[in-house]
């Protein structure tokens, strides 16, 4: 007979993680979490054990001489000392029982990630909300701006996901990079995208297509255009690798078409990259939903 899962409370509006503790040498639960998350210290785990911030599968806390067992459930809380506040605000532009749907800022993540745990998008509507139940949708990176819808109800969760994983959903993206005078548009770009290197990266190869974009020009500049982007599929940096291998990198893009040097905490040269409008039939209501940002996106002259 399968046990429930218990039910943790949220922390600074976040709910607990889950690992299953992998195969190791370790005689500790505090030397596999220190081994198996390299970013965090050996040290921060004790503080995070010392404050009852690692459970067992109960959900009850662990001591930091706990003994590892391979293949142990254990939640834990994640946190980054001293998290720097990111100065822009999201704006939230609906709410019902089912669905949220959110206008981001440039620069804040949808989901907890590396050196960002508590200014993430989520973690600020759950607080805002108050409904620990919130899960995106879909996610948008944590340089594009735009829209980000949410599900706000588990029972309605998985009609909702299904626009997305049955391509019932239209989204819109504008962009500003270099002209394409070459080009006829509407242009459809099509590729196989993978994982590149780094990691974080990713990069097109021969193969069948596995990626598809709508491409139009909305506002021609000397430079610079204003694009309309309509991905057909959702690889993840489909937008950003389509127009650089097209030779028209967004402006300010770090990571395409070159890797470039990135500085924390400077903001003021966002990726020219917004997500504009969400078009779908409501499953739930039946209803037709159009979302569009209230954001723009800087002149022609972006630089």
């Amino acid at each position: 007979m399968l046990c429930a899962m218990p039910s943790l409370p949220l922390r600074n509006g976040l709910a607990a993680s889950r690992l299953q503790l992998p195969a190791g040498p370790w005689a500790t639960v505090l030397e596999a979490l220190a081994a198996h998350f390299a970013s965090v210290s050996h040290h921060e785990w004790q503080q995070r054990f010392a404050r009852a911030l690692v459970l067992d599968a109960q959900g009850q806390p662990l001591a930091a001489e706990a003994r590892y067992r391979e293949g142990a459930l254990i939640h834990y809380y994640r946190e980054v000392q001293a998290e720097a506040p990111i100065p822009f605000t999201e704006t939230v532009l609906h709410v019902d029982a089912h669905l949220v749907v959110a206008d981001k800022p440039h620069f804040l993540p949808v989901t907890p990630a590396g050196a960002h745990v508590e200014e993430t998008l989520l973690a600020r509507l759950i607080r805002r909300l108050d409904n620990p139940a919130l899960v995106p949708l879909h996610r948008i990176d944590r340089e594009t701006a735009g829209l980000v819808l949410f599900s706000a109800d588990p029972a309605s969760r998985a009609a909702y996901q299904a626009l997305f994983r049955e391509r019932r959903i239209e989204k819109r993206y504008e962009a500003i990079a270099p002209a394409l005078p070459q080009l006829d548009f509407p242009h459809t770009r099509q590729s196989r995208i993978v994982e590149g290197e780094p990691f974080f990266r990713m990069q097109e190869v021969a193969g069948a297509a596995n990626s598809e974009t709508l491409i139009k020009v909305l506002e021609r500049g000397a430079s610079h255009w204003r694009y309309a982007l309509e991905p057909l599929t959702g690889k993840k940096h489909q937008l950003r690798l389509h127009m650089a291998a097209l030779g028209a990198g967004i402006a300010h893009d770090a990571l395409y078409p070159a890797l470039q040097a990135q500085a924390e905490g400077r903001y003021d040269r966002p990726l020219q990259l917004l997500a504009q409008q969400l078009r779908f039939t409501d499953p739930c209501t039946g209803e037709a939903r159009c979302f569009s940002s209230q954001r723009q996106l800087a002149g022609l002259t972006p630089d």
